[in-house]
């Protein structure tokens, strides 16, 4: 009941208003509308990425004997195709840079033997880690400006919704009409009311989600280099050669 009677109210205020304050109500709603569908799509895919993280990870320690003989198909994997897979892209990556070494390293013995890895070797393979830790980052990243820009735009239409309401009641009272007898002036009073209203109520969400979002980015960007630092320490002790 009370969620129809504020919305009655924000309508009333929308009719009320002239031109220029319906389009401040429209940006208003189309920022809303913008704003909630990344919301909700994002914290669904983070929550999806952690959870297929997780199921990954004790997958994979529990071959880490044969890490480089994984096949990524049999392991844990996302249900839908926009989910990312932070986990299997930073191990198909550790992976095919490893035997790329190996190989490598066993052409200059000539074939002889077995190949290992030096510390240099190690170092590389870091590296090219990291490089996917930052590009499976910035994936996850995406849109989040969309969030960043409605806590600030948001508030701020709103207050030009409040401005051009407060200079409609004055400019009508200027003219000589009054509060009781001229339905103008309540025009702009609840166009300035309702704009920051909504404004805030937009605002507000995007704020926490924002947040929100940021510091579970933040954990699995974590994750992940814990995960890397175990793939690295996995292959120290399988392939670096004792001196």
């Amino acid at each position: 009941m009370g969620t129809l009677f504020g919305a009655s109210i924000f309508f009333s205020a929308f009719q009320q208003s002239d031109f220029f304050g319906r389009l401040i109500f429209l940006g208003l709603f189309a920022l809303s509308a913008i704003c909630w569908s990344v919301l909700i799509y994002k914290i669904w895919l983070t929550k999806n990425v952690k959870r297929i993280c997780h199921a990954f990870q004790h997958a994979v320690s529990r071959h880490k004997e044969r890490i480089l003989e994984l096949e990524l198909h049999t392991l844990p994997k996302p249900r839908r195709k926009e989910i990312p897979h932070p986990f299997a892209h930073i191990l198909g990556e550790i992976a095919a840079k490893t035997l790329e070494v190996l190989n490598k390293n066993l052409y200059f013995q000539e074939g002889k033997g077995r190949a290992f890895l030096t510390e240099p070797d190690l170092n590389l393979i870091g590296s090219q880690g990291l490089i996917a830790i930052s590009k499976q980052k910035k994936l996850l990243e995406k849109s989040l400006f969309v969030l960043a820009t409605t806590v600030t735009l948001a508030p701020f239409l709103g207050l030009l919704g409040t401005v051009w309401g407060i200079l409609l009641t004055f400019t009508h009272l200027q003219s000589g009409a009054t509060f009781s007898s001229n339905n103008l002036i309540l025009g702009g009073l609840s166009t300035a009311l309702a704009t920051t209203v909504i404004g805030l109520v937009i605002a507000i969400p995007a704020l926490i989600a924002h947040n929100y979002l940021k510091n579970a980015i933040r954990v699995l960007s974590s994750d992940m280099e814990d995960f890397l630092a175990s793939l690295l320490s996995t292959l120290e002790m399988q392939y670096r050669k004792v001196e």
